[in-house]
Parts: structure tokens; sequence; C-alpha cells
């Protein structure tokens, strides 16, 4: 959820689309029925390390689909960022990549280190998924979430249905 009002600041396509104001904890379940939905299109989702946390089983049901469409990457802060920053269960114990690696996952990567990350990914976006990268950054300050036309990030200012349906029509866009 705390990567949601950064990513507007990179990106302002018709296809970003921030369902985690309402759905904590099912990013990657929403990304694997688009990934599903939409087989020739690549799908990343940024996933929080607390909502991944929130829906481990989404980690075998992504593998168990068979969908080779699908980044997700894991942003592991330790904590539950846009709450306050309370550590989440585990905070600096739990191995993401691992668990990717167990539910049946064959690429999974794991960076801490800016530099390796921007080198290897490239590489990570091309080639057959699922994937799974877990990205060590530090606890931000972004506070909780909501939707309205004040809202600095323009996939937040109308609702969620009405940003569902701004997907749906980009989603057959063929551009």
């Amino acid at each position: 959820m705390g990567a949601v009002r950064p990513w507007a600041r990179l990106s302002e396509h018709a296809l970003d689309f921030a369902s985690a104001d309402s759905a904590m904890g099912h990013a990657a379940d929403f990304a694997l029925g688009l990934a599903l939905a939409q087989p020739a299109r690549k799908v990343i989702c940024l996933n929080g390390d607390g909502s991944m946390l929130m829906s481990l089983g989404t980690l075998v049901t992504i593998v168990a689909s068979g969908a080779t469409n699908l980044v997700l990457f894991v942003l592991q802060n330790d904590t539950y960022e846009v709450t306050g920053n309370q550590p989440v269960p585990g905070a600096g114990r739990v191995d993401y990549s691992a668990m990717a690696r167990a539910a049946g996952f064959s690429r999974v990567h794991t960076f801490a280190d800016t530099a390796a990350y921007e080198a290897a990914l490239p590489s990570i976006l091309q080639g057959a998924g699922p994937v799974c990268v877990t990205v060590k950054v530090e606890p931000g300050t972004e506070t909780p979430l909501g939707r309205g036309p004040e809202q600095t990030a323009a996939y937040l200012r109308p609702s969620l249905a009405e940003s569902a349906r701004l997907l749906r029509r980009a989603l057959v866009d063929p551009r």
C-alpha cells in the first residue's frame, strides 16, 4: 500500500491501477486475475511485505494457475507503513523469496542493493514468469490512503468503481 502514491510520481499511465486503499492484502490476487484475463500482457504487481503476509496462499495459487506473464514485486520494509510503520510479524526474519521458491516459483530474486537491482531489472522483466522479486527498502512515511479529487495520485481521484471501469477501458484499447 505504501507504494501507491510514490508510483504515481513515476507514472500516470491508464493501465496503472491502485486497489490497495480498499483491498489490503489482495494486490497480488488482483494482479493474478489480470494476468489470467490478459495473457498477452505483462502484469507487474507492487505488493508490500505486510500485504504479502496477509495472503501468502496467493504465492501457491499464482504458480498453480500457470500464469506466465506475472511479475510480483514484494517491497520489504518490515512495516505496515500506511498505518504508522508498525512492524509486520516476523520483521527481519521472514524470507519472502524462500517462500516464493517453496510455493514453486522458478524465477526468484532478492535485492538490498540499488545498483544490483537496476542492473538485473531488464532481464527480470523479460522471459516467462511467474517471477517473484523481493526488494528490501527502508520504511517510508506514507499515510493512510483515501480516494477523492484532492488526492495527488491520479488513480486515487475517482472512486474504486470508476477506477475499475477506466482500467477495463484501458485494457481493451489496443494502444
